[in-house]
């Protein structure tokens, strides 16, 4: 119901034609929440904590992983090929550099994220595979978000870990984009240019929507997640942690996991 009061409240607005326009328009209070969120908070303040960064990097590993893989199956779609640009925009690679340097080589075994994450990875699985159009939608607001915002949140999470180099940072790099506000016009044209019947344009201006509110529950998980952590250790003798420190991390978030829970979502 939420999500299309905000499409209907883009549609009176007159954002104009362009699909890029009218999904700005119809996320524009979505995407104030969402910065408003506990974690992109502290992002803003640069406090981003080093046990922050981990467990959001495992949760943008499984949403991009689902996303990438939806996107390569579906890369002949009539709506999907106009803004198919694996080599320049795809993040799953530089998501697995940062965790193996941040987990080590079985990093794999490492990646613990919670419920939202998995809502918005089952989202992306449904959708690529009965609705392939509405992908659209969810590639627009990551990768131009990506984009937008990459360069300065990178320096940002550098100063606030206090990184000496950029291991680890993989994520906000976009080496194959020279000038991101052209590629950024670029993706914007080939978009618009997508042809959907009005029908099909309106789910994916509630798509986008949906794409910020899961973005919403994702960070909001993670901070109750990391708040449930930091709880769970202050309650536990030291000796009776592990005594690496990535396997305090993990046993800490294994507790909290537990205790928000994690289900698995029907749609």
């Amino acid at each position: 119901m939420e999500s299309m009061k905000s499409v209907r409240k883009a549609e009176t607005g007159n954002p104009g034609s362009d699909l890029s326009e009218q999904i700005k328009a119809a996320t524009k209070e979505n995407h104030v929440r969402a910065e408003n969120t506990q974690l992109m908070l502290s992002y803003q303040k640069g406090q981003i904590t080093l046990r922050q960064y981990k467990v959001l990097l495992c949760s943008l590993y499984e949403i991009y992983k689902a996303l990438e893989e939806e996107l390569d199956r579906n890369s002949s779609h009539l709506a999907v090929a106009p803004i198919y640009f694996p080599q320049e925009l795809a993040r799953l690679e530089a998501l697995e550099r940062d965790l193996e340097h941040f987990f080590g080589p079985d990093w794999k075994k490492k990646v613990i994220v919670p419920a939202a994450t998995h809502k918005y990875e089952q989202r992306l699985r449904k959708i690529g595979k009965q609705n392939p159009e509405l992908l659209v939608a969810h590639a627009y607001t990551r990768y131009l978000g990506d984009l937008s915002g990459g360069q300065v949140l990178g320096k940002i999470t550098q100063k606030s870990l206090g990184l000496s180099s950029k291991e680890g940072l993989s994520f906000f790099s976009f080496p194959d984009v020279s000038s991101p506000n052209r590629f950024k016009q670029l993706y914007r044209s080939r978009m618009n240019g997508i042809k959907l019947t009005e029908q099909e344009k309106a789910a994916v201006l509630e798509e986008a929507v949906s794409a910020f509110e899961l973005n919403i529950q994702v960070f909001d998980d993670l901070q109750k997640m990391l708040s449930v952590t930091a709880e769970t250790e202050s309650q536990i003798p030291a000796t009776r942690l592990p005594s690496s420190p990535i396997m305090q991390f993990t046993a800490g978030v294994c507790v909290a996991l537990a205790t928000i829970g994690v289900g698995m979502f029907v749609f």
